[in-house]
């Protein structure tokens, strides 16, 4: 079977609100042309689309379809998608790829988080008889498992604060993040709870986005940029939906995931962490120590876009190959509710 690259990424600002529609036209159009003009490529050349996005969260039905206007009534393309983060679409993608059935896709996803109350919506990802009819908004239930971990000594709020401050710093050399500056651990420290034990900065805002990768078999990759990352491993886990069948100080599926790929020299990873002590959860289950370099994008603390989030994770991990300032590097992408579904990812130079 073919092996698969990356050969192009581009992403819309990460903002709090956009005036455009809920789906995601306008946001798509200016990356999908950023993304042409660094592979080269056009639509013509396409020869697979798939998409991640929710109707539910975009309140209109097949909102994805309406998403197609992007691409242009002409020509007829081939296309799909995911009622989920378009990090699974890219699974979906490589997969078409690899069995020879096409040699060039494009993955996108689109959020507008900012049209509802996301807290409430993502309640709904709870089991539909005995816990959605409650409501517990995610960051509550976040703020559980942070609780969670504190009780247990496996982290403490300064580690939390740690984890923030060095996302903003980091979030000062991408033009997307919706936040980023330098702030002092004490200062986040002294700010007020949020969800105790979360403050505000633990927690990713509320962000409408939108993210595009081109995938291209290893022969065509070749032709189309000077280092495509090469897709050198792939896994997706689940845990149990059930909150109270499992711990939610760990992540089982993350890990499992990692154990089946090649992580050895692993020089940087982009982890879809939303809550701050989630990413100290990510990073125990991979067994990621201080040389790998994590969110160097900033993640998604600076910028969170429903449904490209983790596509963008991808991406972010995907361009230190492209502009040869890494060898390999890892990203991840979660779904569902505290880590319940994960996606994990290794990239590498094409030798």
């Amino acid at each position: 079977m073919p092996d698969v690259a990356v050969v192009g990424f581009a992403q819309a600002p990460n903002v709090r609100s956009t005036p455009g529609t809920t789906n995601g036209v306008e946001m798509l159009v200016p990356i999908f042309a950023e993304v042409f003009a660094k592979t080269g490529l056009s639509k013509e050349d396409i020869e697979f689309w798939c998409s991640g996005s929710s109707d539910y969260l975009a309140g209109r039905a097949f909102s994805f379809i309406a998403a197609v206007d992007a691409i242009g009534a002409f020509p007829p393309i081939h296309e799909s998608h995911v009622e989920m983060d378009a990090a699974w679409a890219l699974y979906e993608a490589w997969l078409k790829i690899r069995m020879g059935e096409v040699e060039t896709a494009l993955v996108y996803g689109f959020g507008k988080s900012s049209a509802g109350q996301l807290r409430r919506v993502l309640a709904l990802q709870m089991d539909p008889y005995v816990v959605a009819p409650l409501w517990p908004d995610s960051v509550s239930v976040a703020g559980i498992q942070a609780r969670l971990g504190l009780e247990a000594g496996l982290w403490s709020e300064k580690n939390l604060a740690e984890v923030a401050a060095r996302s903003r710093a980091d979030a000062a050399s991408n033009p997307a993040a919706q936040f980023s500056g330098t702030v002092e651990v004490a200062d986040l420290l002294d700010a007020p709870y949020f969800a105790d034990p979360l403050r505000a900065h633990d927690i990713a805002p509320v962000t409408d986005g939108a993210a595009v990768l081109v995938l291209a078999s290893a022969e065509r990759a070749a032709d189309l940029v000077d280092s495509p990352a090469m897709i050198t491993g792939i896994e997706h886990r689940v845990d149990s939906p059930s909150l109270g069948v499992r711990d939610l100080t760990r992540s089982p599926s993350t890990a499992a995931a990692g154990r089946a790929l090649d992580l050895d020299g692993v020089e940087l990873a982009e982890l879809h962490a939303p809550f701050t002590h989630q990413e100290l959860i990510l990073r125990d289950a991979l067994g990621l120590d201080e040389r790998v370099r994590i969110n160097p994008s900033g993640g998604v603390l600076t910028g969170n876009p429903m449904f490209s989030a983790g596509l963008a994770r991808i991406g972010e991990a995907a361009s230190h190959i492209l502009d040869g300032s890494a060898r390999k590097t890892l990203a991840h992408a979660t779904s569902g509710p505290v880590l319940q579904q994960n996606l994990v990812a290794t990239l590498e130079v094409l030798s």
